[in-house]
């Protein structure tokens, strides 16, 4: 049973999770291109990270990052070994349930234009393309999604 608990980017699992996630968007995009928060940016206050596990095997994480009028789904990354299990899904799922609880009225994200699998989980979770926010740049590499929390007030 794959289980969803808050974590900390430097946790047994979690550091190396986050370090092989770095190093994939590395290889795949141009450095002003990856946009993934480092192990400091992770331990701020504004960031609820959190590790799905089965049994003691971290598999997957995923981090809500607060901000101002919404939250950001960050550091979203699935064990390959662990792929099509649900991980990501659960991940998903504690993700906007924290948003909810903390009455954020949307989800956005960036995402990198060829991970076809991650644009497919999101949109059956309800999210839909979007232009850039924040300091986001409009590049051909990077592509946005958001999600509005209806029930969230």
């Amino acid at each position: 049973m794959i289980v969803v608990d808050p974590t900390s980017p430097r946790a047994a699992g979690t550091q190396d999770l986050l370090e092989m996630s770095h190093a994939l968007m590395l290889s795949l995009f141009s450095p002003e291109s990856c946009h993934f928060l480092d192990l400091d940016a992770l331990e701020a206050d504004n960031i609820h990270l959190f590790a799905a596990r089965e049994g003691k095997e971290t598999l997957g994480t995923g981090a809500l990052a607060i901000k101002d009028a919404y939250g950001e789904v960050k550091s979203m990354f699935t064990l390959e070994a662990a792929r099509g299990k649900g991980v990501a899904a659960a991940l998903l799922r504690q993700i906007e349930d924290t948003a909810r609880e903390l009455n954020l009225p949307a989800l956005k994200l960036e995402t990198g234009d060829t991970l076809h699998a991650a644009h497919r989980l999101y949109e059956r979770h309800g999210f839909a393309f979007c232009g850039p926010f924040a300091d986001y740049k409009d590049i051909p590499e990077s592509l946005f999604m958001e999600k509005i929390l209806d029930d969230a007030q």
